[in-house]
């Protein structure tokens, strides 16, 4: 695979990492060399990192944030190797703007390579529960990490709750983000329960196995 590298991000709740993990499994399935930077240095909560057996077991390599674990995390140096070429790459980035500013030291870097930064939306979130609001959102991501958002995921749920209805609803208001700012729709992600009765473009879905289980449900 050329050199490609895709951002994940989105609001907390959004479901960004468990649809950076899936995408990581997705990819390695389909014989690509995939490594996964996990870079949410400001939510301890749902990062990739705690996957680290299933990926390793799949051929994925986990770039973890040094003392990811302490008040005071650091950017793992290995980080720079997905920004070579020949590299099949993929930063789980953190979930609000103050996150996304561990990008902007990469930026300049980022730009000189072939690369995506995609934005997940749960419209079931308060904060982003109206295309308006995630559009501030994700303005407020590009202002930090200093780079344009290239694709919208619609991953609208609500846990074990999430109905068909959801996740239609979902796909109507990120059609209608997609119109307002001109980015196109990437995904509609969703537990692969729903898949025989979802009527969406079949080259946008995504269908997931949910790996981030909360504590109590390990």
């Amino acid at each position: 695979m050329r050199n490609h590298l895709i951002i994940v991000t989105g609001h907390y709740g959004s479901g960004k990492t468990e649809f950076a993990v899936n995408l990581a499994f997705r990819l390695a399935q389909a014989g690509s060399l995939v490594s996964l930077a996990d870079l949410d240095i400001v939510n301890p909560y749902f990062c990739s990192r705690e996957r680290r057996a299933e990926l390793t077991k799949r051929g994925i390599r986990l770039i973890a944030s040094k003392g990811a674990d302490s008040d005071l995390p650091a950017i793992n140096p290995e980080v720079y190797a997905l920004l070579e070429r020949g590299v099949c790459g993929i930063m789980d980035v953190g979930g609000d703007a103050a996150g996304a500013q561990v990008l902007g030291r990469f930026s300049q870097k980022i730009q000189t390579i072939e690369y995506e930064l995609l934005c997940v939306v749960n419209f079931n979130r308060p904060e982003t529960g109206t295309p308006h609001k995630a559009e501030v959102y994700l303005r407020q991501i590009e202002y930090s990490s200093r780079l344009l958002v290239t694709g919208l995921v619609n991953n609208t749920h609500l846990g074990d709750q999430t109905t068909t209805h959801d996740i239609r609803r979902g796909a109507e208001l990120i059609e209608a983000l997609s119109n307002s700012t001109g980015i196109p729709v990437k995904y509609h992600t969703f537990e692969e329960r729903f898949l025989e009765t979802l009527e969406l473009p079949n080259d946008q879905l995504f269908p997931m196995q949910l790996y981030m289980k909360k504590p109590w449900e390990l």
